[in-house]
C-alpha cells in the first residue's frame, strides 16, 4: 500500500487549502487519518474519518477543517479553511490496515501572517 499526499503550499492568514491523498490500494473498510508535525514538535492527529465518512477532529481544527473520502477512487481529502500560522506543519495522511500502518510522504503547509 502506498499513499501519496499533495495540495500543500504557502497561504496567507485566513486562507484555504485542500489536501489530497491517493492510496494505491482499496480503502474500502479502512479508516483514514490526517496528522501534522511542526518543526521540533511531535506528530499530532488532526482528523480521523471512518469507513462511513464520519470524521473526528482535533479541538484546534474543529469547525475549520473537514475530512472526506472517496472510497472508489482510493482518495482521502482534508479541506482546511481559515488557516492560521499555528497550522503551519508537514501534513501526513495515514491508513491502518490490520496491524500495519502506512504513511504518505507528507505535504508542507505554511501559513503566513
Amino acid at each position: 500500500v502506498q499513499l501519496q499526499a499533495c495540495g500543500g503550499g504557502l497561504v496567507q492568514l485566513g486562507g484555504s487549502l485542500r489536501l489530497s491523498c491517493k492510496v494505491s490500494g482499496t480503502i474500502f473498510g479502512l479508516p483514514g487519518s490526517w496528522y501534522r508535525q511542526a518543526p521540533g514538535k511531535q506528530r499530532d492527529l488532526v482528523a480521523r474519518i471512518n469507513t462511513n465518512s464520519v470524521a473526528e477532529y482535533a479541538a484546534s481544527v474543529k469547525g475549520r477543517f473537514t475530512a472526506s473520502r472517496e472510497n472508489a477512487k482510493g482518495m482521502l481529502y482534508l479541506q482546511m479553511n481559515n488557516l492560521t500560522p499555528e497550522d503551519t506543519a508537514m501534513y501526513y495522511c495515514h491508513l491502518r490496515v490490520g496491524s500495519k500502518e502506512y504513511w504518505g510522504q507528507g505535504t508542507q503547509v505554511t501559513v503566513s501572517s
